[in-house]
């Protein structure tokens, strides 16, 4: 496999100044999926900004990491709905435009 565009997990742990452990906590959740490659331990650049968002909610907020199971998935239901609800309104709108006359402006004269 190659390496070149995979992030060493050696670096974040001494970037974020966090325990190995911590980065194989949320691999055995299933929040984060490590690659080994000749015994080397990485991750997919895509996964930084999440890793920084679970190592904000574990650090500045101090949510173990079920917590930040739950966190994540709510977040994740949250922008699901706000996306379903986004779609039902352009739809509603569309409904209405098809189905509610227009409004015609109407002028009154006074012919004194």
């Amino acid at each position: 496999m190659n390496t070149t565009n995979l992030i060493p997990l050696s670096l974040l742990y001494m970037q974020y100044n966090l325990e190995m452990s911590f980065f194989f906590n949320l691999n055995e959740m299933g929040l984060l999926e490590i690659l080994t490659v000749d015994e080397t331990k990485y991750v997919r650049p895509e996964s930084v900004h999440a890793i920084e968002k679970m190592i904000r909610l574990h650090q500045e907020l101090e949510v173990n990491m079920h917590g930040i199971d739950v966190i994540l998935n709510l977040l994740e239901k949250i922008e699901r709905l706000q996306h379903e609800l986004i779609s039902v309104k352009n739809r509603l709108s569309l409904y209405e435009s098809m189905l509610l006359p227009k409004k015609r402006t109407t002028f009154c004269v006074n012919l004194r």
